[in-house]
């Protein structure tokens, strides 16, 4: 039997759920609404993996109800990559705050939801890389300000220090391999091969951000 669910997040356990709760009761039972107290920088949050994995798991024609895009994610290629995962296994996802997807749809008409959310993931695409050639441009100015060595290396004008090569970069979609490699639902091949790095990067990377943690 499909079912209907509705997810709710805020940032820190000062915030208040209930505006959320209240907007998503009135399409999902609120015995039926996932919550977190949680920042949204990352996917690794106890509610929101157990709409992924587990007996609570969305399958395919279940619904998935949230106020705002932001509620899945703060960081947008994140927040694409969600809505594609729902795509590709055939959960629909209705936003609150995007009134086109939560529209009621006649059986044979699915095909316009699934327009819909096309066009809000080509949007966050284009959100998502004119962040990316910001943060580009910011670092590129930074490294091209900085003082240089009689041999031609940078020096940080922060530290002082001669710069080294830059730090393995987190590809978009580690939160959420790292916790299925981390409980056993993939192995560590199956990781490298999906965030496509090789095992000593994967490892290295598993350090630092455990490191974090």
């Amino acid at each position: 039997m499909n079912k209907s669910v509705g997810y709710a997040r805020v940032s820190t356990k000062e915030q208040n759920l209930e505006r959320q709760i209240k907007a998503l009761s009135k399409y999902v039972d609120e015995s039926m609404i996932v919550t977190d107290k949680a920042s949204g920088k990352d996917l690794n949050r106890p509610g929101y993996q157990s709409l992924k994995y587990g007996i609570g798991k969305l399958t395919e024609g279940d619904t998935l109800y949230i106020k705002s895009i932001d509620r899945l994610s703060r960081n947008k290629e994140q927040a694409k990559e969600e809505l594609r995962y729902y795509q590709r296994i055939g959960v629909r996802v209705k936003i609150l705050d995007i009134p086109t997807t939560m529209a009621d749809i006649q059986p044979g008409q699915e095909w316009i939801i699934d327009m819909i959310n096309n066009i809000i993931i080509e949007v966050l695409s284009s959100v998502a890389e004119n962040e990316r050639q910001t943060i580009r441009q910011q670092q590129r100015e930074g490294y091209d300000a900085m003082k240089t060595t009689a041999d031609g290396k940078r020096i940080s004008n922060k530290t002082g220090n001669v710069v080294g090569r830059p730090k393995a970069a987190f590809p978009s979609n580690w939160n959420d391999v790292y916790f299925q490699w981390k409980n056993g639902i993939i192995t560590a091949t199956k990781a490298m091969e999906t965030l496509n790095l090789k095992r000593n990067t994967f490892y290295k990377l598993v350090k630092e951000y455990e490191g974090k943690s």
